[in-house]
């Protein structure tokens, strides 16, 4: 059965440091709905990597309203996730850190839509059009699944290859290369990753 992801923050992440809360929580209740707020009442809150003065990989602070929206998405990344060998929530989680489930994000490297596609990247793997939320997830899924094949199903290195390039990782002897925004990229892609991965052991 699909994972169906109802994302909504309680949090303005677009307010500053000096009007929010420096983090937001997330829990997964028993129907499967995902909350996220920036002040946790509820004791099954978990600490989420996301805070207000985080921004995407596309350059752009996070958008609620497009959180909010994700689940629409739910589709596309599910079958995008099947016909790859892909887990779908790992889908999620660089989409959430790559645009914030924003479709006409662009990066300042020219880095577009969902999964933050290089334009040689969405050649590579088929794309016309990198702003269609279909074609840009599932290039994206392909990508992954490529490089996780690449680095022997080293999640790790398959995401430091997303971030840096595959080029970057061999360079580094097979390891994550030492760019402070790769290192900083892979932890936090894991974070969210395991965090929606919650609903397994929820259930």
């Amino acid at each position: 059965m699909s994972l169906k992801l109802i994302v909504f923050f309680a949090a303005v992440l677009g307010a500053t440091a000096a009007q929010a809360h420096p983090k937001i929580y997330t829990y997964l209740d028993a129907d499967g709905v995902r909350h996220f707020t920036d002040v946790p009442d509820d004791n099954r809150y978990r600490l989420l990597v996301i805070s207000p003065q985080d921004m995407t990989q596309s350059g752009d602070r996070y958008d609620p309203s497009l959180l909010a929206r994700a689940s629409q998405y739910d589709a596309i990344i599910e079958k995008a996730a099947s016909s790859n060998s892909v887990e779908a929530n790992l889908l999620r989680a660089v989409i959430v850190v790559e645009s914030g489930f924003n479709s006409r994000a662009v990066s300042k490297r020219g880095a577009v839509g969902l999964m933050q596609l290089m334009p040689a990247t969405a050649t590579r793997f088929g794309v016309s059009n990198p702003y269609d939320p279909r074609e840009n997830v599932h290039a994206g899924a392909r990508y992954l699944k490529f490089l996780m094949d690449r680095f022997g199903q080293d999640i790790r290195l398959a995401l430091a290859a997303y971030n840096a390039g595959e080029e970057a990782v061999d360079r580094n002897g097979g390891q994550i290369p030492p760019f402070t925004e790769t290192m900083a990229y892979v932890p936090k892609v894991l974070k969210i990753y395991r965090m929606l991965g919650l609903k397994a052991s929820s259930t």
